[in-house]
């Protein structure tokens, strides 16, 4: 066995995959330099070290579930004067997460609920959280087959540990009474626990038509007021504005 091939084995025993996978491309930077033993050592380390970071954050990224990527700048703060650059910057610094607060945007179809959601959720990825993304009739059915699919339970488990988790669109569907009270599951084992973003077409005046109990509505939404930021978000939407047309 040459040299090279008893080296790449012992990375492989030790995991360091990425100076094996890359080992001749590393070797030529240190060649003819005037470098130490342990310059040397540091040099193969830190890139291993980055390249399990950025596979860390790519598992995160892909298990996250996000359904598009949007990154701070991506907003049109001009169009939409509810919310200010100011304000989501402020969020970007993701304190909010480590204090288990919730994000709450209301607002109609359109107006940049599921953008800004996303935009916080992406940045959470980046600094090392784990996120979870879910539409609300999408979360419905997980729990409505948790005691029958595994992969339910496994979806379920993996969104319930998440360190913040994305329910989106609540409002679209109508639910009813059960769903209701497995939705209040949720965001009970959630509560000062864990950190939810809530993007919604319904004021909270409308949610208790919409979830069809009053007393379970009650409970809802003082789990996901009590600690929280509160968007309102108004005016027109701006897909609509932005769209694409075939005629000119």
């Amino acid at each position: 066995m040459t040299l090279q091939a008893e080296t790449i084995g012992y990375l492989t025993t030790l995991g360091l995959s990425h100076i094996r996978d890359n080992l001749n491309q590393l070797l030529p930077d240190i060649n003819g330099k005037e470098i130490s033993y342990l310059e040397f050592l540091h040099q193969i380390m830190k890139e291993e070290i980055i390249a399990r970071e950025k596979r860390a954050r790519d598992r995160r990224l892909s298990s996250a579930d996000f359904p598009y990527i949007r990154l701070p700048d991506d907003y049109d703060y001009s169009f939409n004067n509810s919310v200010t650059k100011r304000q989501i910057t402020q969020l970007l610094d993701l304190s909010w997460i480590e204090a288990a607060y919730n994000i709450i945007f209301l607002g109609p179809s359109g107006v940049g609920k599921t953008h800004l959601a996303v935009t916080l959720g992406i940045q959470a990825v980046e600094q090392g959280y784990k996120v979870s993304f879910v539409t609300m009739e999408k979360l419905i059915k997980l729990l409505k087959t948790e005691e029958i699919s595994v992969r339910a339970r496994q979806k379920l488990r993996r969104i319930m540990n998440s360190d913040l988790i994305i329910i989106d669109e609540i409002g679209f569907q109508p639910i009813s009474r059960q769903e209701s009270n497995l939705f209040f599951q949720v965001i009970s084992n959630l509560y000062e626990q864990r950190s939810v973003i809530i993007t919604s077409n319904k004021g909270f005046e409308e949610w208790a038509e919409l979830l069809q109990d009053p007393v379970i509505t009650t409970a809802i939404l003082y789990r996901l007021t009590h600690h929280s930021e509160i968007f309102n978000m108004t005016g027109d939407s701006y897909r609509l504005k932005h769209r694409d047309t075939i005629l000119r």
